[in-house]
């Protein structure tokens, strides 16, 4: 139902959530997110134009949250990235449907509003305030270049 992107998305935000305003480089997301690298860049260049993560170049550089993790909705971030399709006129173009949809796409796109109201209702931060049910699972991994784990937030126990 949803694009790979959307779900790459969903990963480097909340990983990036979990650094607590920590920079993390490219490669570091990749890592600990498990996207590939390059694809990675058009992710991280989608969350920058849409103001979810900034860059910065440089020593101590890298990628962060542009807004706080309770500021981000998921609906922003598979936003960002792809949208969650509506269904406003029948698809198959029956001209009877064209006023109204029949059943069967109504009940589709009533699916589709459902699921975009949950997206919108569910913050970053409800993804890492949830203890049983962390958002990758490898955030206390070492990760590369030396800065040791990801842990942040959604390595510490409330």
């Amino acid at each position: 139902m949803f694009s790979q992107t959307s779900e790459y998305a969903l990963r480097v935000i909340a990983f990036l959530g979990a650094r607590d305003g920590k920079p993390a480089t490219t490669r570091q997301i990749a890592h600990a997110t498990r996207v590939p690298e390059g694809y990675l860049a058009k992710v991280l260049q989608s969350l920058s134009r849409t103001g979810l993560v900034r860059s910065q170049r440089g020593l101590h550089g890298g990628s962060v949250l542009a807004k706080t993790p309770g500021e981000i909705t998921i609906y922003d971030v598979v936003s960002a990235v792809d949208s969650i399709p509506r269904i406003r006129t029948c698809p198959l173009g029956v001209k009877a449907h064209a006023q109204r949809l029949c059943a069967l796409h109504r009940r589709l796109d009533d699916a589709l509003e459902t699921v975009e109201k949950a997206f919108r209702s569910s913050t970053v931060a409800d993804l890492l305030e949830e203890e049983a049910s962390r958002p990758l699972c490898d955030v206390d991994a070492p990760l590369p270049d030396g800065v040791g784990h990801a842990k942040g937030r959604a390595g510490t126990k409330r």
